[in-house]
């Protein structure tokens, strides 16, 4: 009987088995990572508690005594809180007054400079005139005059026009600014040309157009300038000053500075007091709207 031979059956390739041990964790390169990470983190934190620790300490004191305030050393965390610095304000010298003053003032302000700032900024971004890169070259030389120089003359102006003492006097010579011509200026450049001449054609003239098509692509620019005007407002301290001559046409920084100052000495605990009433209104609107500040921001970096 003959036996077949069978042949030898090839022997399937085996892949190289690694004999190096797996990266283990915390490797050198890890560990510096995370050493990295955390530096930054503690160089964050103490940035951050170093900017809110005045605050912190303006709110807290706030709720203390005048004795307690100047006591050597003074205690960081007040000894007996209460609510008579704030109860001063509105019983004796009716901040509420002063408040509305400074709301008017700041509203209208506001309102003037996103018009008159967007319809500006939309004339030298979009529409061709005789004499526009010489405008738009003014503009941003007014950049670099100090507002302290214009003082004079814009007191001067007031006073011949007979609106000394008016609200009028108190935000008429800031309805338009060339920072908020310059930062509508750059956003609108960006808004394609294209959408304008098809509006051109289908018979909207440019108001139209700025008021149909330009103002709602704004948001995020308009939300900007709106805080940088309001937060400029409500702390104007000179101008307010120097227009307002009674007592009703005081504005909150204005009053502050008044009436925290007696014949002798400061009242810091009311001035505290009265710090946080005037800085509470900026930090609510500037969380509201900071959404569109850093939207604005990240766009003008794009560009």
């Amino acid at each position: 009987m003959k036996i077949s031979e069978t042949a030898p059956v090839a022997a399937k390739p085996v892949g190289r088995v690694s004999t190096s041990p797996p990266p283990r964790r915390g490797a050198p390169h890890e560990r510096g990572s995370t050493a990295r990470q955390l530096l930054v983190y503690a160089v964050l934190f103490v940035a951050v508690a170093a900017t809110m620790l005045p605050f912190v300490w303006m709110v807290l004191s706030s709720f203390k005594t005048q004795g307690e305030i100047l006591r050597n050393p003074t205690g960081f965390l007040p000894a007996d809180p209460g609510w008579g610095n704030y109860a001063r304000w509105f019983s004796d010298f009716h901040i509420q007054r002063f408040f509305l003053n400074s709301l008017i003032v700041a509203v209208a302000t506001v309102l003037g400079n996103l018009l008159f700032c967007s319809m500006v900024a939309y004339a030298l971004a979009k529409l061709e005139f005789p004499g526009k890169r010489l405008l738009f070259a003014l503009v941003m030389v007014t950049l670099m005059v100090p507002g302290v120089v214009t003082f004079v003359p814009l007191f001067v102006t007031i006073s011949k026009l007979g609106m000394v003492d008016t609200y009028p006097a108190l935000f008429l010579p800031f309805l338009t600014s060339p920072m908020g011509v310059f930062l509508m200026r750059q956003f609108i450049l960006g808004i394609p040309d294209e959408l304008i001449e098809a509006a051109k054609l289908d018979g909207a003239n440019d108001f139209r157009i700025f008021a149909r098509i330009v103002m709602p692509l704004c948001g995020a620019p308009l939300a900007t300038l709106g805080i940088l005007t309001f937060l400029s407002s409500w702390n104007g301290f000179l101008w307010p000053l120097v227009a307002a001559q009674s007592d009703d046409k005081y504005t909150l920084p204005v009053a502050l500075a008044l009436f925290s100052t007696g014949q002798n000495a400061t009242d810091y605990a009311l001035l505290l007091a009265g710090s946080v009433l005037v800085v509470g209104p900026i930090v609510l609107v500037f969380i509201c709207l900071q959404r569109f500040f850093t939207q604005t921001v990240a766009m003008t970096g794009i560009k």
